[in-house]
């Protein structure tokens, strides 16, 4: 396989800096981005041929479009973009303070949307390359305390899959990977959004508090594993569209495919009780 080149937002840490290590042990090239890179400094020293360590802050479009060009010119081509940069403040919806909610999405939506845009112009040019978008199993399976970021994440959901439908005709390619808890030092760099109310102390309260004691214990996932598996995926001749990590995560969405098949079914006679007569053979989609 000829070496690929990979663009990494938030490989300073947790999933972003594995995946980061993974590639360039298997020979290939990574440019390592996030807001601080003196974490990214062992990559670049470890492979100095082959990683280009790039400041970049999500949250600004022009930096996007800078570090993107600044990819381009040295490796000569962008192959694979990993959106993994993301942040989580939690608290109830009624809690959080407007700024918080709105960072959340700035990261974990926005960025992701503008290093998306900055990359697709030169691997349409090209016929080639994959979008490998870092989601949650927040995303289709929310829980209280944690709304904000799962609307963000259900939001990059919806984006990607209307992305393969664009791109896939074009000979490119994009993968939704919905992860469940990894030990990625999270419970870290994780904080509350505004002062507690009282009457969400057994939902969101109950969420605030453990992640409050929060250990490393209490995340199954392993990102080196699961840097294996986004690799290859990614490689993959025969690629699929959604790539579930964990078994938290696999637990978590099937109970939720399972909750939503059955209200599906049961009101299949209210979805259709609501078309006009006869106008259903008519629709558009």
């Amino acid at each position: 396989m000829s070496p690929t080149t990979w663009f990494i937002s938030g490989a300073s840490s947790g999933l972003g800096h594995a995946l980061a290590q993974h590639v360039l042990e298997q020979g290939h090239r990574v440019v390592a981005t996030a807001p601080v890179v003196a974490p990214m400094a062992g990559l670049a020293d470890g492979h100095p041929d082959e990683c280009l360590v790039l400041q970049l802050d999500v949250t600004d479009g022009h930096r996007c479009a800078e570090a993107v060009r600044e990819a381009e010119e040295w490796s000569g081509g962008i192959d694979v973009l990993v959106n993994n940069a993301g942040v989580d403040i939690i608290g109830a919806i009624e809690e959080q303070h407007e700024s918080d909610y709105r960072a959340v999405f700035e990261v974990n939506f926005f960025g992701a949307v503008a290093l998306t845009r900055a990359v697709l112009p030169a691997m349409r040019g090209r016929r080639r390359g994959t979008i490998v978008n870092i989601s949650s199993m927040d995303g289709p399976a929310s829980v209280p305390g944690n709304g904000f970021y799962a609307a963000s994440k259900s939001a990059l959901d919806g984006f990607t899959e209307a992305l393969w439908q664009e791109i896939e005709p074009l000979g490119l390619r994009a993968l939704l990977v919905l992860p469940g808890s990894f030990r990625t030092g999270i419970e870290h760099r994780t904080r509350a959004s505004g002062d507690p109310i009282s009457e969400y102390a057994v939902t969101a309260g109950a969420f605030r508090a453990i992640m409050d004691r929060a250990t490393p214990d209490m995340f199954p996932g392993d990102p080196a594993r699961a840097a294996e598996v986004i690799f290859k995926e990614a490689l993959s001749p025969t690629p699929r569209h959604w790539l579930v990590l964990g078994s938290d995560a696999q637990r978590r969405i099937g109970v939720k495919l399972d909750q939503l098949r059955a209200d599906y079914e049961a009101g299949k006679d209210v979805a259709l009780s609501t078309d006009y007569p006869g106008s259903g053979e008519y629709a558009v989609l």
